[in-house]
């Protein structure tokens, strides 16, 4: 019965991991529900507390929450569902129960992209965010993100200004809006996707529930996304859970002296996947979707105009004088610029990179058997081929492949 799911999501002195060990022993909450207390004993990596919390058979608040999201027209998904998206049971701690407002996509039968990225945001970053969010929509990817203000916001607008499907994962219940100012995002939300969480309805937006909700955005994706972030922030926390999740990490490189691009950058020298359209990450699983995946990156005119207007962090005086300083340069750049993707012409700027260009040779390679047979650290590798692929020496093809680009 569902009120003995929520009886055991609600479990305080359990974590996920032995949430899911419960269900793995016994054949369902209900059955766990009924249990003497020496079975528990019987599950594997339970702590003393958890023992405790699974003897108390109180399903007064269970029953509270039921009734809450009958109320509200909350629907409630189950670890055991067929609904339930297998991506997220695969991860190490998968949430038992999902409590969603609005319809559950078909997120196993559609490439899943999350982007993600700051609240306070540049300009470049909206835009891109508003644009890559439509693109990777309209390539046939479902858009999924933390429906914060700023690149969230933007992203998921943008998607659904393609027509595309969007989830919404909280940090609160999704009777909750947070900001205020998300309302009108969380009913356009509601009608092209839904809002999701794992947290009862009720749930405040605490500082505490935003890390747990972000290994259910990264669990839920093919690919994470990360538009711009700063050192230490969120979006680089639900990176990293994708790459401990074995997902693909891909990111959108930003200007070098804007603060809110330092965490985006990095991902980048650590070998990250650089993104400059939907389709460089949604192509990448084009042979696991052949019949959901197209290229479609052309965005109709005046789309984004047609978007709405988020808000955005101003610009400092720093910033403002260094964007204009760069406007200034810009004639000046453009007559100086050399072709990267001039092959006979570049010089390696290291003997690593001589190493790993001379092991490319004209050949196209699988990124895991160039890792294979150059006989460099997997990590230097990854970054050297962000950095080569930023200067336009090499590019990277679809099915994880990556080549030196032909002399123009």
């Amino acid at each position: 019965m569902l009120v003995h799911w929520i009886w055991l999501a609600a479990r305080p002195g359990l974590n996920d991991r032995e949430k899911v060990a419960v269900l793995e022993y016994f054949s369902d909450p209900e059955a766990a529900f009924y249990a003497p207390a020496e079975a528990f004993g019987k599950v594997e990596g339970l702590s003393s507390r958890a023992v405790a919390a699974l003897a108390d058979k109180n399903l007064s608040g269970a029953e509270e929450i039921l009734q809450q999201c009958s109320e509200k027209q909350i629907h409630i998904c189950t670890y055991r569902d067929g609904a339930y998206p297998a991506k997220l049971k695969n991860i190490p701690d998968p949430p038992v129960v999902l409590y969603y407002k609005g319809v559950l996509p078909d997120l196993d039968g559609h490439p899943v992209i999350g982007v993600v990225g700051t609240r306070e945001c540049s300009g470049y970053g909206i835009s891109t965010a508003q644009r890559l969010g439509y693109q990777i929509a309209a390539c046939g990817a479902v858009v999924v993100s933390g429906a914060a203000k700023g690149i969230d916001t933007a992203a998921m607008t943008g998607a659904m200004t393609a027509g595309g499907k969007v989830v919404g994962v909280l940090g609160s219940g999704v009777d909750v809006v947070y900001p205020a100012s998300a309302r009108q995002l969380y009913r356009d939300t509601e009608q092209a996707g839904c809002l999701v969480s794992e947290f009862p309805p009720g749930t405040a937006p605490l500082k505490w529930n935003f890390p747990k909700r972000n290994r259910i955005i990264s669990g839920l994706s093919c690919g994470i996304l990360v538009v711009e972030a700063p050192e230490e922030s969120g979006a680089l926390i639900t990176a990293r859970q994708a790459a401990e999740q074995g997902r693909d990490v891909f990111v959108v490189p930003g200007n070098i002296d804007m603060p809110s691009f330092t965490g985006s950058n990095a991902l980048l020298r650590e070998g990250a996947i650089m993104a400059g359209s939907g389709w460089d990450v949604v192509g990448e699983y084009q042979t696991q979707y052949p019949d959901k995946v197209h290229k479609n990156i052309e965005l109709p005119e005046n789309v984004e105009h047609s978007m709405p207007k988020v808000a955005q962090k101003p610009a400092s005086p720093a910033e403002k004088k260094t964007f204009d300083r760069r406007k200034e340069k810009i004639t000046v750049d453009k007559k100086a610029s050399c072709a990267y993707s001039d092959v006979d012409s570049y010089r390696p700027a290291s003997p690593d990179e001589a190493v790993l260009l001379e092991k490319l040779g004209k050949d196209t390679w699988q990124i895991d058997e160039l890792i294979a047979g150059a006989g460099l650290p997997t990590g230097k590798i990854l970054s050297l081929l962000t950095l080569l692929e930023i200067k336009g020496v090499v590019e990277r093809l679809q099915g994880q492949q990556v080549r030196r680009k032909n002399k123009p």
